[in-house]
């Protein structure tokens, strides 16, 4: 039998350091100890990136007690690579790691290696990214730090969700990303600022229903977060009655709802 979508999760910083172990522990915890790394994101930013990247996952498997495997696609050929795409059979997670999110999801979408990903998912393993990885989960990826330049297709598997990594560093170096986020998002849509070293964790893999990890939190900027439920201690919030936009382009720096780690956010999926 088939069991299901594995769990999903969405970070704002910190892949592959001791912060996340925890984390990244859960996701795999239960399911092979193939730990496929994938550093795509960071390409453009030459070999010596790369590998930064890749150490970091070999310490980070040695943490976890699992098995590192680097998928390293630089450009789309790779990513219509056999070799490669097979390297993701009996994963137990995969993970994007950061960088450049419209070259990321570029360089993925449509691709063999972007169909094992998502069949290897789909059938249990645990899928992850952190910020250009989480960005490029969703089907709304920004030009971060060039306003002008108009958004790109996502990878798709969280279309209803817009999702701004590094949020609470995000809010200097890229002041208007939030109103951008908000602006023309289709009704059940809603966005999530995700704070460094934060991660938010769906472990039924629905994109349902997440639960905040990590040293500070997670933010409902619109899409309907309740105003009126209460104290966050309570453990849990709906995010979806009302319609994205909610806050537009001139409330940009409003953070909107906090979630603290322990929260859950629970998004309804109407269209």
């Amino acid at each position: 039998m088939d069991p299901g979508p594995g769990p999903l999760a969405l970070v704002g910083s910190g892949e592959y350091l001791a912060v996340m172990a925890g984390v990244e522990g859960a996701l795999i915890e239960g399911r092979p100890p193939r730990y496929v790394q994938i550093p795509t994101a960071a390409a453009p930013e030459g070999a010596e990136r790369l590998q930064y990247w890749l150490d970091l996952g070999a310490a980070q498997a040695e943490r976890l007690g699992v098995e590192q495997v680097p998928v390293v696609i630089r450009d789309r050929d790779e990513a219509g690579s056999a070799d490669l795409a097979a390297l993701i059979d009996g994963a137990g997670l995969i993970y994007l790691s950061g960088g450049n999110p419209q070259f990321l999801a570029r360089t993925l979408r449509g691709t063999r290696v972007w169909a094992a990903i998502e069949a290897a998912w789909r059938s249990g393993a645990a899928l992850a990214g952190c910020s250009a990885g989480a960005i490029a989960l969703t089907d709304w990826v920004p030009a971060v730090r060039t306003p002008a330049r108009a958004s790109e297709p996502g990878l798709g598997v969280l279309p209803w969700l817009r999702v701004l990594p590094h949020f609470d560093r995000m809010r200097s170096w890229a002041p208007d990303l939030a109103g951008r986020a908000a602006a023309g998002a289709p009704p059940g849509t809603t966005v999530i600022g995700i704070d460094e070293d934060t991660a938010i964790v769906d472990l039924s893999g629905g994109g349902r229903s997440w639960q905040v990890h990590g040293r500070q939190q997670a933010w409902v900027l619109s899409g309907g977060q309740d105003h009126g439920t209460g104290h966050h201690a309570a453990g849990h919030h709906d995010a979806g009655h009302h319609d994205a936009g909610h806050h537009g382009a001139g409330q940009q720096d409003s953070a909107g709802q906090p979630y603290p780690a322990g929260t859950n956010i629970k998004v309804d999926l109407y269209k």
